[in-house]
């Protein structure tokens, strides 16, 4: 039988934001292997399905990514519908692709369905649009958790003049903060620190980059957490004060 592996982002955790090629899938699977981060209300799309929690979380004890793999591989071998359920979207820091390129490689079709990323979703609901004409011309996202514990050239990303939307960063705020600094990146910038985006709980802080270590701090900012750093996270701000035709113009 030919065998077939649906990776599905399941977006942030508001499960009205599912694509209609998500919940088709999960109405056509046999096992889902779902993450952590997902709203056990998506799971409603999939009521005949066999269930397996395959999460990683940062600190907490994770399911090896070998044996997601195995689970995978045996599942679609065996010709059940497989569907790989991620929160956010599968291809955004999410092992999206290179779950897919295993799977390929042991000749496993893979169909990739997108998902809402939590650094969308979460600006989206504070009002926070990640580009603005005349003010923000490109959006960077970037994780601070890296695969071998190496830190990013945060000092080039302050040169980007586009919002930096950063996945993973609370336990590096100081990191992050110094080096943005470093680069030339005004401390006055506006920044938004997002928990548990989209969902009935989210909640956030804005700040700027010179305090947004002691604001998270006292606002007891805990993960998943998004930071929005740029002019936009002033948007409040900035639509009392719109932009010059000029400055609309540079665009």
């Amino acid at each position: 039988m030919n065998a077939k592996v649906w990776l599905v982002g399941a977006g942030p955790g508001d499960p009205e934001l599912l694509t209609l090629k998500a919940v088709r899938a999960l109405g056509e699977a046999d096992v889902v292997l779902i993450d952590d981060l997902v709203n056990d209300a998506v799971l409603e799309h999939c009521p005949g399905a066999r269930i397996i929690a395959v999460g990683k979380r940062g600190g907490c004890r994770s399911t090896p990514q070998a044996f997601i793999h195995r689970l995978m591989l045996r599942y679609a071998r065996q010709g059940k519908c497989v569907v790989r359920l991620k929160g956010g979207d599968p291809c955004i820091f999410g092992r999206g692709g290179e779950e897919a390129q295993w799977l390929r490689e042991h000749g496993v079709e893979v169909e990739l369905v997108n998902g809402i990323t939590a650094g969308l979703a979460g600006a989206t609901q504070c009002d926070i649009p990640l580009t603005l004409r005349g003010i923000a011309r490109g959006v960077t996202l970037v994780t601070a958790h890296t695969q071998d514990g190496s830190s990013l050239n945060w000092q080039a990303l302050a040169q980007t003049g586009t919002t930096l939307v950063v996945y993973m960063g609370v336990a590096k705020l100081s990191e992050i903060r110094e080096q943005l600094l470093a680069g030339g990146l005004a401390a006055n910038t506006p920044v938004a620190m997002i928990e548990n985006a989209s969902l009935p709980h989210q909640r956030d802080c804005r700040s700027d980059l010179a305090s947004m270590e002691a604001d998270a701090s006292a606002f007891q900012l805990k993960s998943p957490a998004i930071l929005v750093i740029g002019a936009v996270a002033g948007a409040a701000e900035l639509a009392a004060s719109p932009p010059t035709f000029a400055q609309a113009c540079a665009l």
